[in-house]
């Protein structure tokens, strides 16, 4: 029986230092800054809206854009589309996400609120982050609300989403720096 024992346990042994580990992945948690920010300029794209539309495109450290504007390294993106502001570019101010209900969809657009993320037909909308290594997208996480301030070239977020148990987290992080203008 002692034999027995041992040639399984011995088969158990080959078999895991016989098998590839797995690639080390780079998840380095949610950054607590970003280094690069584009606002992208849409203007007034809403004919029922009379305030103007910008978006705010975040990068992490490693990541960036090439000449093809196409994201490249390994890191974080953060994305905020529909940011209502009262001229054409990011006012400094107070930014909340609007109220989403469902059956009644998305509050009205006032200055300084922006939308918040949704997942429709499995493409991330409104307000998401990207875990990219190597090129790749290996984690998409929609934010369905939160707040950021914009104050003298600084950018300070408290967004909220649902966490793989299903419960209510909170990420805060902060970019310091100009924003790199973009029209669309």
């Amino acid at each position: 029986m002692k034999h027995v024992g041992l040639i399984v346990l011995t088969v158990v042994i080959a078999a895991i230092t016989s098998c590839k580990p797995n690639q080390p992945s780079t998840y380095r948690g949610l950054p607590k800054e970003f280094t690069t920010a584009y606002e992208e300029v849409y203007g007034h794209c809403y004919d029922s809206i009379p305030y103007a539309v910008v978006a705010l495109d975040l990068y992490s450290e490693g990541l960036s854009l090439n000449a093809q504007r196409r994201i490249q390294g390994t890191g974080y993106n953060l994305y905020l589309s529909d940011i209502f502001v009262p001229d054409s570019l990011l006012t400094p101010g107070d930014y909340i996400t609007l109220s989403f209900r469902e059956g009644q969809g998305v509050g009205s657009p006032e200055p300084f609120t922006f939308l918040p993320g949704r997942d429709y037909e499995g493409m991330p909308h409104g307000m998401y982050l990207l875990n990219i290594e190597d090129d790749k997208i290996i984690q998409i996480q929609v934010l369905d609300s939160g707040r950021f301030s914009y104050r003298n070239d600084t950018l300070a977020f408290t967004l909220y989403y649902r966490n793989a148990y299903g419960e209510k987290a909170t990420y805060q992080t902060q970019f310091c720096g100009p924003l790199i203008p973009v029209k669309k």
